[in-house]
């Protein structure tokens, strides 16, 4: 849930971080590691991700030498393994919400810059990768372009410099805590998306905190607000997961009263790790029944602290048997809120059944009710129904 304070000043420029911020570089990450460290005979674990986040990639090096104890400087280890990044930044992914943001802001004449502990040459190349990101940043700094990376305030006053504004009149955006208490040093306002899931207290210097930036409100900070929530539910790039129905926690039916039809994660971990954890909604196919409107959570579930991300589609439809085994094919098309922490149970499947309805009244409009009939629910199968 966002930790919420009142207005406290306008703002009227924005400095942006790169990478876990804006682009999903962990996956890219792990994904180099894992086989870099193969040839040392180690065994990259994504969780030790948490010790190089917002990180210069030289101080990243150093962690990484450390952490393994590999017979080589960290120098050595940038030098072997830059060439494998540089390799992969043309397939990094923009964050959910990161284009929209951007459009928004560029749109509405609002000055952004970016500023990363990145080397500038790997900042540009990454965001020439992303049509209409470059002419979007009227300023941009990398990390060798100062004397100190973040924390030091350095980069973010560079930043305010050349945007010719007062540090005060800048929101940063960051998504590690580095960056948070370098954006704080720099006596400037600082909304923080947390990158390590469930760390939520290395974050607590920061004016907000929020899920992803989806759930960013610019007009929090006098800027201008997004336009595009339909009755209360933002449209998003379709998506698509099936699998056979699986037997959940057993929590859906016996604790909530409302029965959700699972599906592994497992075989999802590379979509969950590119979609905020949230409340999302849309249309669902079980294979010998037909089509479904749909509500479904993604996350850890902070009531129950479940240890993985998981999805949990509720259909909102009665059925009158279990239908485990059976496949399970989801169209997600639109976005209602981040994840929520409840003091009560009662409070929680209160605000589950406002989902429903918030999805029911949705999937109505024709924005969201044309994917019922997209090319992944078709029926194959004469004889299936959609149902209302």
């Amino acid at each position: 849930m966002s930790k919420v304070n009142p207005l406290k000043k306008l703002v009227s420029c924005v400095i942006l971080d790169l990478d876990g911020t804006l682009l999903n570089t962990d996956g890219i990450v792990n994904d180099v590691l894992k086989v870099y460290l193969v040839k040392y005979g180690k065994q990259w674990d994504g969780r030790e991700a948490q010790g190089i986040v917002g990180k210069t990639p030289s101080e990243a090096a150093a962690v990484i030498v450390g952490d393994y104890g590999l017979s080589i400087t960290a120098d050595e280890l940038m030098t072997e393994i830059t060439p494998m990044f540089s390799d992969q930044w043309c397939k990094i992914k923009a964050l959910p919400g990161a284009s929209r943001l951007i459009k928004h802001f560029r749109g509405e004449g609002v000055r952004m810059a970016l500023a990363s502990n990145s080397p500038r040459a790997n900042i540009e190349t990454k965001v020439s990768y992303q049509p209409g990101w470059k002419e979007s940043f009227s300023v941009v700094i990398g990390g060798d372009e100062v004397t100190a990376g973040k924390p030091s305030p350095e980069i973010f006053l560079e930043a305010a410099k050349k945007l010719n504004i007062d540090p005060s009149k800048c929101l940063v955006i960051e998504d590690s805590p580095t960056g948070v208490m370098a954006g704080k040093a720099a006596g400037m306002e600082v909304v923080a998306i947390p990158s390590l899931p469930k760390q939520s207290h290395l974050y607590t210097s920061a004016d907000e905190v929020i899920n992803s930036l989806l759930d960013l409100r610019p007009e929090k900070w006098g800027l201008p607000p997004f336009q595009d929530w339909i009755e209360s539910t933002l449209p998003i790039e379709p998506w698509y997961i099936g699998g056979p129905v699986i037997k959940g926690f057993g929590r859906g039916s016996k604790v909530l009263g409302i029965p959700t039809a699972n599906i592994s994660a497992k075989d999802y971990s590379t979509e969950l790790s590119e979609h905020p954890s949230g409340v999302y909604f849309g249309w669902a196919k079980l294979s010998t029944r037909g089509v479904y409107k749909m509500v479904m959570s993604i996350g850890w579930n902070p009531y129950f602290n479940n240890t993985e991300k998981t999805i949990e589609p509720w259909l909102l439809h009665d059925f009158e048997e279990d239908f485990y085994g059976e496949e399970l094919h989801l169209a997600i098309v639109g976005y209602i809120r981040p994840e929520a922490n409840f003091s009560s149970l009662e409070s929680l499947i209160e605000k589950i059944h406002e989902d429903g309805k918030i999805a029911e009244a949705a999937l109505e409009l024709p924005l969201y009710s044309k994917y019922k009939d997209g090319t992944y629910l078709r029926s194959p199968a004469n004889g299936e129904n959609t149902h209302l």
